[in-house]
């Protein structure tokens, strides 16, 4: 599953830049992909529908309908009729032939085909009792379909045009939050700035936001502090004051202040990026229901042949000829699946949009499904649960050594390392003014912590497991006081002998507590995976309400405790940020991924937490069902009047007088359109 994923996060990096080249096209041309992978330009669209229109309304006043004449007919009329309806097909038409040609060579028939086929037989059976009646005279009275078809295509170009629109605003959202990002920026250079292009922008480069504009990269602040409105991006309406070392995202607005930027992430890579990625990733990658309407639309597409050709030998038996077309052709209106073809991807747009303006970025929509079976969120600690940002609150020395001395040797052996222990040991020593020791062949030990060293000495800076396993003894006690409040501690062994350690204590999350309480809510079992040591990861699950939880973990045992649940029948979400926890965010039902972690782990995820923040998982949740509620209502809506009108088209209640003709079958499946749309924009 893990390499499954990165190929696919592979194949979708080669093509950022043609996506994200497509993307543009398609928003300032107002292009999208039709039925039947045919590129539609929407001012296209609604010129064909007008023009359709202004050319129906003649065929509608002059044909007669349902036996009746609007207007009595003159000399020439049948020729008027005629002709504007030979436009019509070839023009009107057009989108839908070319749309079937393309259904047909992926051998997927469905929508277009059908309604390819239903105006085709209306159009030339017309055009034959047009030229048995009017040109050959041959005395036979055969009915036309002129007015069938005209409203048939005007309402099916409608209908496009509806959809195209409900498309393209579902992602609306997503389109204002990319305009807020300005195509200038003020670049910083020693003491003067110059206005240059975005796409000059380089990681490291610093440019200044200037009161009300809007920040174009994300970065960091280095100069200035402002309130800073980041509510198209997060969420949050309240604007967030920000100043020195606070982190900003491209696509927010700087309030009253000045400040200076050192941009961290370019155009191509930051949050408004992702957005872009988001979207063409949303684009062409279906969930199930979504392969299960594709699937729906294909089954309907024969059935309607079969019931229509059924109704066409039935009529063509016990009735005539015309009436067995006129009975053919509804069947093949009335069965067209357009609102079905637009059911799901609409809602999916829809649900995507709101998710990226709440913080939350859908990698896999698959995810949004899955999350309706889980019942178990399992998360790490550091950095999920917990700020991330350690503070040392002890060190002891335990043999002769200097306190000076193991604080100097310690920092050396974390200078090592990026981890956030790491790093706040190192700026610590710093503090204290003791300079780092400088050592040799620093690695890492897996699960333990790290080794070093220096002139045939072997030093270690390990965890309480590494010190069981190895049999290397040391008086639990001194720690006591330390790992009851929920510090994490490291032990420093050189040459076999532990000579102290130092404790630092992180800082739960402000929402933290409050997340595990909207799980247990929802009957979700909250479970904590950490390699700290069993008595902090205690302390530590007590204070944010976790009832299970398991410590001293490696990586693989994380990804162990997660197979393990699925086998007894449990569906896991993983939630964590570091590249320990790739292995477990692949192998999960859905892997949730801390915005602020390791690119590994996003890579792994199905969802990223871009503000790291885990009470967005209770968005994701809710709007998940809310999708999952709305996909169900448009699948029922799309497909489920077929039930009914299929066989009302076919004529199966002609004898108590009730029968469906062309046009009201264009209606009804038109009205569904409609509906469908109007009920994937309720979403929110």
């Amino acid at each position: 599953m893990q390499n499954m994923k990165n190929d696919k996060t592979q194949n979708m990096s080669s093509m950022d830049s043609e996506s994200m080249d497509m993307d543009k096209m398609m928003n300032s041309g107002h292009m999208m992909m039709n039925h039947g992978g045919v590129m539609m330009d929407m001012g296209d669209l609604r010129k064909k529908f007008w023009v359709s229109l202004i050319l129906a309304i003649p065929v509608f006043i002059f044909s007669p309908f349902m036996g009746f004449n609007i207007v009595p007919q003159f000399p020439g009329s049948t020729w008027i009729i005629m002709v504007l309806s030979s436009v019509l097909f070839f023009y009107g038409g057009k989108p839908f032939i070319t749309g079937a040609k393309g259904e047909l060579k992926a051998k997927q028939p469905a929508m277009m085909t059908l309604i390819t086929m239903g105006i085709s037989v209306a159009y030339f059976y017309s055009l034959y009792a047009f030229v048995m009646t009017d040109i050959l005279h041959s005395g036979k009275n055969i009915t036309n379909f002129f007015w069938e078809l005209a409203s048939l295509i005007v309402i099916m170009l409608l209908g496009h045009w509806i959809e195209m629109k409900s498309t393209m605003s579902a992602g609306n959202a997503l389109q204002k939050i990319a305009s807020l990002v300005p195509n200038q920026v003020h670049m910083v250079n020693g003491s003067e700035t110059t206005d240059n292009d975005i796409s000059m922008v380089k990681s490291n480069d610093v440019v200044e936001v200037r009161a009300g504009e809007s920040i174009p990269l994300d970065g960091e602040i280095i100069s200035g502090e402002s309130y800073i409105n980041e509510s198209l991006i997060t969420g949050e309406s309240k604007a967030v004051k920000k100043g020195l070392g606070k982190n900003v995202v491209g696509g927010s607005i700087n309030g009253e202040g000045t400040i200076r930027v050192k941009v961290t992430k370019t155009s191509n890579e930051g949050y408004l990026s992702q957005i872009s990625k988001l979207v063409s990733d949303a684009q062409n990658n279906k969930s199930k229901t979504q392969m299960l309407a594709d699937k729906v639309s294909g089954w309907l597409f024969y059935a309607a042949v079969t019931a229509g050709l059924l109704a066409f030998v039935y009529w063509l038996v016990f009735g005539n000829v015309n009436l067995a077309l006129l009975r053919l052709v509804t069947v093949l209106v009335i069965a067209c699946p357009h609102a079905l073809g637009l059911a799901v991807p609409l809602v999916m747009s829809r649900s995507t949009s709101i998710a990226a303006t709440n913080g939350l970025i859908i990698r896999d929509n698959q995810a949004m499904e899955n999350s309706r079976k889980i019942d178990y969120v399992a998360m790490d600690k550091t950095g999920t649960l917990t700020e991330g940002k350690f503070t040392v609150n002890g060190l002891k020395v335990v043999s002769d050594a200097n306190e000076k001395d193991v604080l100097s040797v310690i920092a050396g052996i974390e200078s090592g390392s990026s981890h956030p222990i790491a790093n706040s040991v190192v700026a610590y020593a710093k503090e204290q003014k003791i300079e780092a020791t400088k050592l040799e062949n620093i690695q890492a030990i897996k699960g333990y912590g790290m080794s070093a060293t220096k002139d045939a000495h072997k030093y270690l800076l390990v965890n309480m497991k590494y010190l069981q396993e190895n049999k290397l003894s040391f008086d639990r006690t001194a720690t006591k006081e330390y790992l009851d409040k929920g510090n994490t501690v490291s032990y420093l062994v050189i040459d076999g002998k532990v000579v102290g350690f130092i404790a630092l204590g992180d800082t739960v999350k402000a929402n933290s507590v409050q997340f595990i309480k909207d799980l247990k809510a929802r009957n979700i079992t909250p479970i904590m995976l950490t390699g700290d040591n069993k008595e902090a990861a205690k302390a530590f699950a007590n204070q944010l309400g976790i009832d299970e939880f398991k410590a001293e973990l490696l990586p693989e045992d994380k990804h162990t405790v997660i197979k393990n649940l699925e086998l007894q029948g449990h569906h896991v979400m993983m939630v964590g940020d570091g590249i320990n926890d790739a292995p477990s965010l692949a192998s999960a039902t859905i892997g949730v991924a801390i915005g602020a972690g390791t690119d590994v782990a996003i890579d792994s995820a199905d969802v990223v937490l871009y503000n790291s923040d885990p009470s967005d998982i209770t968005k994701f949740l809710k709007l998940s069902a809310k999708t999952y509620r709305k996909t169900v209502e448009n699948l029922w809506w799309g497909a489920g009047y077929n039930i009914l009108a299929i066989p009302l088209a076919a004529g199966v209640l002609a004898g108590i007088g009730i029968i469906l003709s062309p046009a009201v079958g264009a209606i009804i499946m038109s009205l569904s359109t409609v509906i469908v749309s109007l009920n994937a924009m309720s979403l929110h």
